[in-house]
């Protein structure tokens, strides 16, 4: 079990890290951060991950099939969900994003974001090392 600082040296430790955080996507406020974020703005990095966090949460189209979408009075699964959301992995030309939710005993609502480059990085072993962390993460 880690704290945040550790799980965010471990995920930068991986070969093309750019930049790392963990981000709550109900209010989009990152809870910590390492690295270099996109574009050199921490915060519009951490608002505009926790949008796309949340739509994916919010909408049933994003869920598997044996998890239940929620009606429109109830609140949007959180990660530990059947069939809730994962990760993301969103692509550009030279960079990866993956974000991971993490699963806690309670209501979690918050993700790792990782920034990957493209060329140097192994979007493969990243996905594996982020989930192996955010198993690890201990959030009090």
């Amino acid at each position: 079990m880690s704290g945040i600082d550790v799980c965010l040296y471990e995920v930068m430790a991986l070969p093309g890290a750019r930049g790392a955080a963990l981000v709550d996507w109900t209010c989009g406020l990152a809870l910590g951060s390492a690295g270099e974020p996109p574009r050199g703005e921490p915060e519009s990095a951490a608002v505009e991950a926790a949008e796309l966090a949340r739509l994916s949460m919010e909408y049933g189209t994003f869920r598997s099939p044996d998890g239940e979408a929620p009606t429109d009075d109830e609140a949007p699964p959180g990660p530990g969900a059947t069939g809730a959301v994962e990760d993301l992995i969103v692509t550009t030309r030279t960079a990866y994003h993956l974000l991971r939710f993490v699963e806690t005993g309670h209501d979690s609502s918050v993700f790792l974001h990782l920034w990957l480059d493209r060329d140097t990085g192994n979007l493969a072993v990243a996905r594996l090392c982020l989930r192996d962390a955010a198993r690890r993460l201990v959030l009090e």
